[in-house]
């Protein structure tokens, strides 16, 4: 009987071990394939495309983003909401349009605390959200009932390892790397200082082959080399902590760089940006994709991945299809366009006015359709007498190139490149993408083009319908109306 009993005793103790140790193996594995992916999302200020070794420039240096295009998929076609800032970062946030999002359509608005924003969808389902230097904005948080919160998170003013810090060990985290680079301004001739042959530079074909214009876009080539040095640091520090494979990291920029007829303009140079996702093994690397996308749809694929429920109100599609897939070139049939615009930049046009220049536009492999609502206003603001402080053609940044078209602007031989940057626009623009890249030859009043500009047209209007494009269904005016909330004092166009 006691050898029975001792059987029994050791057996029921053999099972309740095994019962423990094979509960906690499941258990693992379980915490294994539900393991939230975190998110590291590095994004410049004024970094636009096509600058970046991966997309064929030879000059400016970006280790960092082609490492994570060999590793990762890489957009040839990424394009942003609009080439502004604040609209820009606020529908990257939202994953909505940034016309959907009332005042914060415009630069130096703000943006209502109703409207979800991804980071706080994220945080509110147990990830660690946070932020460093500039993330939405710039604004007035505060009037859009953001008192003490960030659409971002919480601010980490020392960076991405003062946030790892307050980390709880295992939280899944996402973080918003900003930066000020490549910004304006510049220190002029940093780039040509540090090394770079400028006579290599290709300058696009709305500039004169100028030195002066080589040596500003090689400063701004330089401050893009910061912004890739910065994100190599944080991968670095994923890679110590052993967070690397588990983290979707995304690079890119908020428009196009800070020249004329780039920001704040709807060619290529304004709306189009680089684009690069990596995420481990769960992404087939080194692999191109043609569709056409747009940084909307980064926040309905951030809270894809991470299986959180997509607001209704999203107008971006998540990416995590394409992410997926083994495949490159043309993959989802039906990205074959996107579409952006532009309200009000900076109160550019004459005092005491503070309207914008309200325009929209559609892009296909083909053809760049743009539709500008006043073409009576000057498109980047007045030659003088605006009521921004900085007066003369205040939508462009002020720089070494801008001043040069500026100053030899009645020459025969710069005449041209100043009236692409400067000039009066007509209600609508056409572009033949494959024999004019730069934009540069309207062709919408060609007859031969007639039916391609209608189609266009047509196919621009339905989809701005379908998101609830006020300039498309009706109470455009209000953009014109809002407050530009920046400490700078208007000028009043009375003349002192």
């Amino acid at each position: 009987m006691k050898s029975l009993h001792k059987f029994l005793t050791g057996g029921i103790t053999f099972i309740i071990l095994l019962s423990i140790f094979g509960f906690n193996e499941l258990k693992s594995t379980e915490e294994q394939v539900t393991k939230k992916p975190n998110i590291l999302f590095c994004i410049a200020d004024d970094w636009g495309w096509p600058h970046a070794g991966i997309y064929g420039d030879e000059i400016v240096k970006t280790p960092t983003f082609d490492q994570l295009a060999r590793e990762g998929v890489v957009f040839d076609h990424a394009y942003v909401s609009s080439p502004s800032c604040t609209p820009s970062r606020g529908a990257i946030l939202t994953g909505q349009y940034h016309w959907r999002l009332e005042e914060g359509a415009n630069l130096w608005s703000t943006l209502d605390i109703d409207i979800p924003v991804y980071p706080l969808l994220l945080e509110d389902a147990g990830y660690h959200v946070g932020h460093w230097r500039k993330c939405w904005g710039p604004g007035n948080l505060k009037a859009g009932g953001y008192i003490d919160a960030n659409p971002g998170g919480k601010n980490y003013p020392k960076g991405f390892d003062q946030f790892l810090e307050a980390r709880k060990d295992g939280e899944p985290f996402s973080f918003w790397l900003g930066a000020s680079d490549p910004h304006r301004g510049y220190d002029e001739g940093s780039g040509k200082r540090s090394g770079m042959d400028i006579d290599k530079i290709k300058v696009p074909g709305f500039y004169p082959d100028e030195e002066i214009i080589r040596s500003d876009i090689a400063d701004y080539y330089f401050e893009v080399q910061r912004f890739d040095n910065d994100v190599a640091k944080a991968i670095q520090k994923l890679e110590e902590i052993g967070e690397l494979e588990n983290t979707i990291i995304v690079m890119t920029g908020d428009h196009g760089m800070p020249f004329p007829r780039c920001k704040s303009n709807l060619y290529d140079m304004g709306v189009r940006v680089p684009l690069v996702i990596r995420w481990g093994d769960k992404v087939k690397g080194d692999r191109r994709v043609k569709d056409f996308v747009s940084l909307t749809d980064l926040a309905a694929t951030f809270l894809d991945a991470a299986d959180v429920e997509i607001p209704q109100e999203m107008t971006g599609k998540s990416l995590l299809p394409i992410l997926t897939s083994d495949k490159e070139g043309w993959i989802e049939t039906e990205r074959q366009q996107v579409i952006f615009g532009k309200e009000r930049h900076v109160p550019a046009q004459l005092a005491p006015s503070i309207v914008g220049y309200p325009s929209r536009g559609i892009r296909t492999d083909e053809f760049l359709y743009i539709r500008n609502f006043h073409p009576e206003r000057w498109p980047v603001g007045v030659p003088e007498g605006a009521s921004h402080p900085s007066s003369i053609f205040s939508d462009s940044d002020n720089g070494p190139t801008k001043t040069f078209l500026i100053e030899n602007a009645e020459n025969p031989e710069y005449k041209p490149y100043y009236e692409w940057s400067f000039g009066k626009r007509p209600g609508e623009e056409l572009y033949l993408i494959t024999s004019d890249p730069d934009q540069l030859n309207n062709l919408a009043s060609i007859e031969t083009f007639a039916k391609v500009k209608k189609d266009l047209s047509d196919k621009l209007h339905t989809l701005l319908v379908e998101s609830d494009d006020p300039r498309a269904v009706g109470g455009g005016e209000k953009f014109d109306e809002y407050p530009y909330r920046s400490s700078y004092k208007l000028n009043d166009g009375v003349k002192k």
